[in-house]
C-alpha cells in the first residue's frame, strides 16, 4: 500500500447517490472518496436492502476498496466535482 495515500475511518452511507463516501489524504490534500452499491454487491455477492447493509459490507471488503480507490487517485481518475468513485 502507498503510504503517501491515507484513508480515514469515516465511512458513511449517502442515500441520495446509494454509495458510501469516505476520504482520502494525499501530501496533505483530502480527497472525497465514494464506492457504489452495485460495485459493493458484485464485490460480496450479497444484496444491499439499507444503510446497515451497505456499511456492512464496506467494512468487510474496506482492504479491496481502498486499494481500488488508491489505484484510481495515482491514475488521477477524478471526476468533475474532484472526486473519486468506484463504481
Amino acid at each position: 500500500m502507498n503510504q503517501s495515500i491515507l484513508f480515514s475511518d469515516d465511512a458513511q452511507w449517502n442515500e441520495e447517490t446509494q454509495t458510501v463516501l469516505f476520504s482520502a489524504q494525499q501530501m496533505g490534500n483530502l480527497i472525497q472518496c465514494g464506492v457504489t452499491t452495485s460495485w459493493l454487491e458484485s464485490e460480496s455477492g450479497e444484496q444491499i436492502i439499507n444503510d446497515s447493509d451497505a456499511l456492512r459490507i464496506f467494512e468487510e471488503y474496506r482492504f479491496d476498496v481502498e486499494e481500488q480507490a488508491e489505484a484510481l487517485i495515482e491514475d488521477e481518475e477524478f471526476n468533475a466535482s474532484g472526486e473519486i468513485i468506484i463504481n
